[in-house]
């Protein structure tokens, strides 16, 4: 309660971004989303509509056939407990499916960030990838090929041939 009041005391910070008061603590708010997101995924399986089924057809059964005196919810009445419960139920179910949502959604726009920065950053890469192709393509345009080199043997084993030609005749 004193952090709390110590926060609101606090004039650097503006208003939206202060911390409203949580159940104890900041671990605290995450669990409540994890039960939120387990309470969610539970009520979505077969497994919770077989056993509210079987809970609610037991309610009604005992109701039903068991003698007066143990019954506690009357069929005259229209099973009127049984009708509150599944409302109470129910009514916690919906905000619990909604802060579950917004938890996957919260999550779902992080993923989708991370995945626009690492698509920009494949991108760059390709785009340095691609240049750096485009000036070895070059380069090795400017390289001289195997014909090339062999040709400009040749040309000059003639020529020191000639000159040893000239030379032994001169000599001679």
């Amino acid at each position: 309660m004193a952090r709390a009041e110590s926060e609101d005391r606090r004039f650097d910070t503006p208003k939206g971004i202060r911390r409203t008061a949580t159940f104890r603590g900041s671990g605290d708010s995450d669990r409540f989303g994890r039960f939120t997101e387990w309470v969610a995924r539970g009520m979505g399986t077969p497994g919770f509509l077989v056993g509210l089924s079987v809970f609610a057809i037991g309610w009604m059964a005992w109701n039903t056939f068991a003698p007066s005196a143990w019954r506690f919810d009357d069929i005259a009445i229209g099973f009127t407990a049984l009708t509150l419960m599944l409302s109470l139920q129910a009514s916690y179910a919906a905000p619990l499916i909604l802060l579950a949502q917004n938890r996957q959604d919260d999550r779902d726009r992080v993923q989708i960030e991370q995945d626009r920065q690492r698509a920009e950053r494949n991108l760059a890469d390709t785009e340095y990838l691609a240049r750096e192709v485009v000036a070895l393509r070059l380069a090795v345009k400017e390289l001289a090929s195997k014909e090339f080199i062999r040709s400009e043997l040749r040309a000059m084993l003639d020529e020191l041939d000639r000159r040893d030609e000239e030379e032994s005749e001169h000599a001679g």
